[in-house]
C-alpha cells in the first residue's frame, strides 16, 4: 500500500511537470503543486488524528483519493473545485469538535490544548 501511494505521488508530480512543458502555463504549475503539497499535508494531518480509529482512516483514504481526483480533474480539464480539493480536511475538524462535544478519551488532550 505504501509503495502505491508513493508511486501515485510521484506519477502526480511527472504529470504536473509534463503538462507544464506542453503548455508552458506557469499560473497552472504553481497551483497545481502549491496544492498537491497542501492536500497531501492535510491528509497527513487526518492520519496523524485518526491513527487508531479505523473507519476515520478509512474515511481520510477517501476523501483524499477524492481530493487527488479533483486536483487531476484540475490538471487536465482546467477547473478548480476547491471545496472537493479540500475535503480531507473535513475530516480532523469534524474529529475535534465531535470529540469535544461528545466527550472521548482525548479529554485532557484537548484541555492542556485549550
Amino acid at each position: 500500500m505504501k509503495t502505491l501511494i508513493m508511486l501515485a505521488i510521484a506519477a502526480t508530480f511527472a504529470m504536473t511537470f509534463v503538462r507544464y512543458r506542453r503548455s508552458g502555463d506557469l499560473r497552472k504549475l504553481v497551483v497545481t503543486l502549491g496544492t498537491f503539497s497542501l492536500v497531501l499535508y492535510i491528509l497527513w494531518i487526518g492520519f496523524r488524528v485518526s491513527i487508531t480509529i479505523f473507519p476515520l482512516k478509512v474515511a481520510t483514504l477517501l476523501s483524499g483519493l477524492f481530493s487527488w481526483g479533483a486536483l487531476l480533474y484540475y490538471m487536465f480539464r482546467g477547473r478548480y473545485l476547491w471545496w472537493a480539493l479540500y475535503a480531507p480536511l473535513l475530516i480532523p475538524i469534524l474529529f475535534v469538535v465531535f470529540s469535544l462535544l461528545g466527550g472521548s478519551r482525548y479529554e485532557d488532550i484537548w484541555r492542556e490544548i485549550l
